[in-house]
């Protein structure tokens, strides 16, 4: 097989719940670097999330339909079983902090060694070096303003989940007026 056939693949896996302009930074730094990138949502029963696995892929396909290499699917179980499945090599990961790569670089080595994927670590922009989806649900559920955190659509869909579930418990609780 020639150099040329080779299709360089990447994984950027999460619970994108909701996808930030933090993730949109290294998804679209790693869609420049690989042929194809898969943003992988992880399905995590045990945790209760805003939204449901399908509204986070529909989410996720609608802000990265710019990229011609991009494309979005769901995993759950270990995510280097995914990759051997797909014969992906690559995980592609963002760190914010020193404290993200102590936990990062632990399981980077666990994958490395039990199924022989490797690790890209990509620091974060600056910009978002703080930004993570339960910071901003926090914020946004206080009434504040994480416009600037989020792509428009995310915004949009998270304030109306937000004031669904504001209802959801007035009318729980009889408060419906």
């Amino acid at each position: 097989m020639s150099a040329e056939s080779i299709v360089r693949r990447a994984v950027c896996p999460g619970s994108f719940d909701p996808v930030t302009n933090g993730h949109l930074d290294i998804i679209s730094r790693a869609a420049d670097l690989y042929d194809e990138i898969v943003v992988a949502v992880l399905v995590n029963k045990s945790k209760s999330s805003l939204f449901t696995v399908e509204e986070r892929i529909s989410l996720l396909t609608e802000v990265t339909q710019s990229y011609g290499n991009v494309r979005v699917d769901y995993f759950h179980g270990l995510l280097v079983e995914y990759c051997r499945a797909r014969q992906i090599p690559v995980i592609v990961k963002g760190l914010r902090a020193v404290s993200d790569f102590d936990y990062e670089l632990q399981m980077a080595q666990m994958n490395r060694g039990l199924a022989g994927v490797d690790t890209l670590f990509m620091p974060t922009n600056p910009e978002y070096s703080f930004l993570a989806s339960s910071l901003v649900k926090e914020i946004a559920t206080y009434g504040g303003d994480v416009s600037s955190l989020l792509p428009e659509l995310v915004h949009k869909r998270l304030l109306e989940r937000l004031e669904e579930q504001t209802r959801a418990r007035r009318a729980d609780s009889g408060q419906l007026r």
